[in-house]
């Protein structure tokens, strides 16, 4: 039995993007720290969820990233929800987030590598059946599942009840509006905090379990 963790980074009223899908927000406050814990959480885990929107975006991201933290989100092995049950590969399915992602690499002047690493993201699984699914995925032998977004997944996931621990990246950013992470929650469920990682630009990693 393998643990099922969702690793979001949010801000400090809760959304994990803004109204339009924004994530630039979220790079003005990261910095080698917090690439480095991320990086360790990443690494570590034996697979990779997400939803398809998510799925669209990393795609387009990461097969010919230079970031940091390319390896592990390119060498871990992948399964996709979607409710389609098949993985399109036609243009126009990304979302800001990929617009921002690109944008930070510009400033930051990380250029995109011309060969492709896309071996785990063309022999993605997919998956339909979020519940069942999950249970039989956790089900399986390996180190810890680690969920991604997008939001709407993050939330449908976390409303299942059966993620066994929450590693939330807090952003000292105030948004006022947004996608909220915890909007689909039938009832209200308690935290138990493990670690709280302070860091130098006023993120705080904080790694709970449901009580």
């Amino acid at each position: 039995m393998r643990k099922l963790i969702l690793k979001m980074s949010i801000s400090a009223d809760g959304f994990v993007a803004g109204p339009n899908g924004e994530i630039d927000w979220l790079f003005k406050t990261a910095d080698a720290s917090s690439t480095q814990w991320v990086l360790h959480n990443i690494s570590n885990a034996g697979l990779h969820i997400m939803g398809s929107r998510t799925f669209h975006d990393m795609l387009a991201y990461w097969p010919t990233s230079s970031h940091p933290l390319s390896a592990p989100m390119n060498e871990v092995p992948k399964a996709v929800f979607s409710k389609k049950g098949n993985l399109e590969t036609t243009t126009g399915l990304t979302t800001r987030a990929l617009k921002d992602a690109r944008q930070q690499d510009a400033k930051e002047g990380i250029s995109a590598k011309e060969k492709a690493n896309l071996d785990t993201w063309t022999d993605a699984a997919v998956y339909t059946d979020l519940v069942n699914d999950i249970k039989k995925l956790k089900e399986q032998s390996g180190n810890y599942i680690l969920a991604h977004g997008g939001a709407s997944f993050a939330q449908a996931l976390v409303a299942t009840g059966l993620i066994d621990e929450f590693r939330l990246v807090i952003h000292p950013v105030i948004l006022g509006k947004g996608l909220p992470l915890f909007s689909a929650v039938p009832a209200p469920f308690y935290l138990k905090l493990q670690s709280s990682t302070a860091l130098p630009t006023g993120i705080i990693a904080n790694i709970y379990t449901p009580v």
